[in-house]
């Protein structure tokens, strides 16, 4: 399957304390024609709806209904590359609007790139 950015997709979590594992929504953040399609591999952000302590750069996803996610929830900019075998499905695709902010807190992340 391919994936193409912004799209938001079910992956196994490991928890930290354990080997078991819960399935999480995640954002596609690379390209599938000049990174996953290659290795196979995708990089992704961890997409939460939990209430904890925000972290700097957290975006929170407007239109829950194109996303595909049933609770609210945050994009949170902890950044990960998994297999694409791992990836279960995919569930939706952020909005125009939760894209722009998303690539906001990636610029802000990655200013030193410019």
């Amino acid at each position: 399957m391919i994936y193409e950015p912004f799209d938001v997709v079910v992956v196994p979590f490991p928890f930290t304390d354990s080997s078991k594992a819960k399935r999480r929504p995640a954002l596609v953040l690379s390209q599938a024609t000049d990174f996953g399609n290659i290795i196979e591999h995708t990089i992704l952000a961890m997409i939460t709806s939990q209430k904890n302590e925000s972290w700097p750069l957290d975006v929170v996803i407007r239109n829950k209904k194109s996303s595909g996610l049933a609770a609210p929830s945050v994009v949170r900019m902890k950044l990960f590359t998994l297999d694409n075998r791992f990836i279960l499905r995919k569930i939706g695709q952020l909005s125009k609007a939760d894209q722009t902010q998303v690539k906001q807190s990636l610029l802000k992340i990655f200013d030193y790139l410019n």
